[in-house]
């Protein structure tokens, strides 16, 4: 039975450092809720044992691992909540509370490393060609412009869903095609895009963007948004409002996401040619290990061009 100090004692030190990650860190909210949930979920697996987090030991860490992997969670949220527990016990290495670090020995799921979904370069096409058509339309509304701008800057960006929401009216310049984004930590980073996304922003910001700002002033007197893209209220959108978009966007059967098309924007990116510095930086990725996954993408299509092209390549031998 679990001591009641014990559970009091965990529960400060997740707050401490949801605290750090919050202040100091500048983390967002949602993220700083997301690890104190991991730890919180780790925290309850310790005390089982009778033990504080302050004193947990590799066992506690590869058990908890392996309890996870009990009930089916999937390898790539097991190797999130490791990173968890990485980034939390390196803290309090750094403020001196413990002296060995239970998570150094480790091994990170080796599913970790598994290329992340994309579509093909056709069904991107496919889906933008689709709000294109309705966006270009002599009667299309607000809401129709808006929604194409969207899919064009999530994919000639890459950027994460957050990234669309928090975007502001003034980060955006269309006269030199690029954007300054918030990321992760409240990083930000220039980030440019074509000619496609540039004409739909720029007819949403002409005429699709000002009659959502005159219909949330008309609906509940809101002060006007800065947001780049509004709801029929007027207000900035939510994250879970452009998921449902994408998926509503891509079609009858796809399970398109926003996430998706961020890693399309890479994978397309690294098949055209891209080196992986470059497409590092566009994405934001703190680490480039983050952007190696797409390696394989690179590799994938270097085969390909070797068959196609070397005069010992498969497909010329066949053709010879």
């Amino acid at each position: 039975m679990q001591d009641a100090g014990q559970a009091s004692g965990n529960v400060r030190v997740v707050r401490e450092f949801v605290a750090y990650l919050r202040v100091e860190k500048g983390l967002r909210p949602a993220s700083c809720e997301a690890y104190q949930r991991d730890l919180e979920q780790f925290a309850e697996h310790v005390e089982m044992r009778n033990g504080l987090l302050l004193g947990a030991a590799q066992a506690d860490v590869s058990g908890f691992m392996e309890g996870l992997r009990g009930h089916g969670v999937e390898s790539r949220s097991i190797a999130r909540k490791l990173s968890c527990l990485r980034g939390f016990y390196r803290w309090l290495l750094m403020d001196k509370r413990i002296s060995h670090d239970p998570t150094v020995n480790v091994e990170t799921p080796a599913s970790w490393k598994v290329l992340p979904k994309s579509l093909a370069e056709g069904e991107v096409a496919e889906m933008l060609e689709r709000t294109a058509v309705a966006a270009r339309s002599d009667d299309a509304d607000e809401l129709a412009l808006r929604d194409h701008a969207i899919l064009e800057l999530l994919y000639a960006g890459g950027l994460r869903v957050g990234e669309i929401c928090a975007l502001r009216v003034e980060d955006v310049h269309l006269d030199q095609g690029r954007a300054q984004v918030r990321g992760k930590g409240d990083k930000e980073r220039i980030v440019p895009f074509g000619r496609s996304a540039v004409e739909a922003l720029e007819r949403y910001l002409t005429v699709g963007r000002p009659g959502l700002v005159k219909s949330g002033l008309e609906r509940a007197s809101y002060t006007v948004q800065r947001a780049l893209f509004l709801s029929v209220r007027g207000k900035a959108l939510t994250r879970q409002w452009v998921w449902e978009m994408v998926r509503s966007a891509s079609g009858t059967g796809s399970k398109a996401s926003p996430h998706m098309l961020r890693h399309s924007c890479a994978t397309h990116m690294v098949e055209h040619g891209a080196d992986l510095r470059s497409v590092q930086t566009l994405l934001g990725h703190a680490d480039i290990a983050t952007t190696q996954v797409y390696t394989h993408v690179a590799l994938g299509h270097l085969k390909k061009v070797h068959r196609e092209h070397h005069p010992r390549g498969k497909r010329r031998a066949e053709a010879s």
